[in-house]
């Protein structure tokens, strides 16, 4: 899967679309404040969010979410579902 549109909404939440047909809002309040996500409390800043051109949402000064998180977050997913190779490596390891 791959992150295909990331776009602001109100509240600090993203509306976020993956190539998979997976879509829909993302609550990101809970970060708000927090280390380099303190930036989001300027006024407009959180608006500012894009898509780069490595398939991350991404902000001025280097701040980025990591795409394949939020699609957990969003399909309520375990990682081995997302990432089935990861089933093999955790029952060699």
């Amino acid at each position: 899967m791959k992150l295909v549109e990331v776009t602001p909404r109100e509240n600090f939440r993203l509306y976020v679309c993956y190539d998979d047909g997976a879509s829909g809002e993302i609550d990101l309040s809970a970060y708000v404040g927090r280390g380099v996500f303190a930036a989001w409390l300027e006024p407009g800043f959180f608006e500012q969010v894009r898509l780069a051109e490595a398939g991350h949402p991404e902000w001025p000064g280097d701040i980025d979410l990591c795409p394949d998180s939020l699609y957990m977050q969003l399909t309520g997913k375990r990682p081995d579902e997302v990432f089935p190779r990861l089933k093999n490596l955790t029952a060699n390891a």
